[in-house]
């Protein structure tokens, strides 16, 4: 799972990127992962839904559904 996702960013980002400070090479990997790996790329975990979609099919799905409380 790990080495799928090394090999993603090394395609989408860092092959034929030139960074010119660390930090810039930080912000751009930082945007990557925050923004369009975790929240946009569907994954197959998730029935490739993005996480966001996930996400709100999962509350729309609890919407109506009785939640016990067990205290």
């Amino acid at each position: 799972m790990t080495e799928n996702f090394f090999h993603t960013l090394k395609g989408h980002v860092v092959h034929g990127s030139v960074f010119t400070t660390r930090k810039e090479a930080n912000a751009i990997l930082f945007e990557y992962i925050e923004v369009y790996y975790n929240r946009i790329r569907r994954h197959s975990a998730n029935d490739w839904l993005s996480p966001e979609a996930f996400e709100l099919k999962y509350f729309y799905n609890l919407e109506g559904s009785v939640v016990l409380d067990t205290v």
